[in-house]
């Protein structure tokens, strides 16, 4: 079973690759490091939520939408 930490990661990556962006665009985007939303999407971060709502602004989400994991 995969952690919460992992499944955010997970839905991080794909909502970046449904808009065909780099890491490093996001990491723009979001104003974060590369390194930082690498391992935001390999599971290795327990995101804040400030950084979340960076996300959601990035991808130009609504914040719940980033919680949509799937089963």
């Amino acid at each position: 079973m995969m952690t919460i930490e992992q499944r955010f990661g997970s839905r991080i990556r794909e909502l970046r690759m449904m808009r065909e962006i780099s890491q490093e665009e996001l990491a723009w985007r979001c104003q974060l490091s590369k390194n930082y939303v690498s391992d935001v999407e390999r599971g290795k971060r327990n995101v804040s939520l400030k950084a979340i709502e960076k996300f959601a602004k990035g991808l130009n989400v609504r914040v719940e939408d980033l919680f949509h994991f799937k089963s």
